[in-house]
């Protein structure tokens, strides 16, 4: 299962929240939750708590990448994304919890730690050095720390993953699902009714 296949919960929790069927919308709900907890299961088993870019169910592993073209994160919000969606329809604390989880480990993991850096004062008589933030890189192997960044901050890391985190933990009136809509690139469009 790849990453990007992990933002069909959300697709699903959300089409369960408007059925008008309460069988449908339970069945639609239920394989939202499962879809979810798989993506989780993979983020749990790496070293860095962060998900691979796809990840297995053999005899052998279960929710785990198995190649190194597999083990990879560059910064996606799929998995965020149907956590954002459950979080606001069901209301189970364990979505947010897993989201803080992710906070952390991004935290701890992609974001590239400060480096020195030799700055030269205009007379040049003086150098000195300073240490500098560079922002969030990608993991190149999940499964292995220390990490190795890729030193790529993929633009969808603000558009969508930090938006998704932030909406988490954001009262339900921020953008509230009954009055917005968002598209694939996380940007909201109001619902015209």
């Amino acid at each position: 299962m790849e990453h990007l296949a992990c933002f069909s919960g959300g697709m699903l929790a959300l089409h369960s929240a408007n059925a008008d069927n309460s069988t449908v919308a339970a069945h639609y709900l239920d394989l939202a939750e499962k879809i979810a907890h798989t993506c989780h299961e993979s983020y749990i088993r790496t070293a860095v708590g962060i998900g691979p870019e796809a990840f297995r169910f053999t005899k052998d592993v279960e929710a785990k990448a198995v190649s190194m073209n597999e083990k990879y994160y560059i910064l996606r919000p799929e998995v965020v994304e149907t956590w954002f969606y459950l979080w606001r329809i069901t209301k189970q604390d364990k979505y947010r919890e897993w989201a803080w989880d992710v906070v952390l480990a991004l935290e701890k993991y992609a974001k590239v730690r400060p480096y020195k850096s030799l700055d030269c004062v205009i007379s040049l008589r003086f150098i000195y050095t300073s240490f500098v933030e560079a922002g969030y890189s990608g993991i190149r192997d999940v499964y292995s720390v220390p990490v190795e960044h890729d030193d790529v901050q993929q633009s969808f890391l603000f558009a969508e993953l930090f938006k998704y985190l932030y909406l988490i933990f954001a009262d339900d009136n921020v953008l509230p699902l009954d009055r917005w809509v968002f598209n694939t690139e996380a940007h909201p469009f109001p619902v015209r009714s």
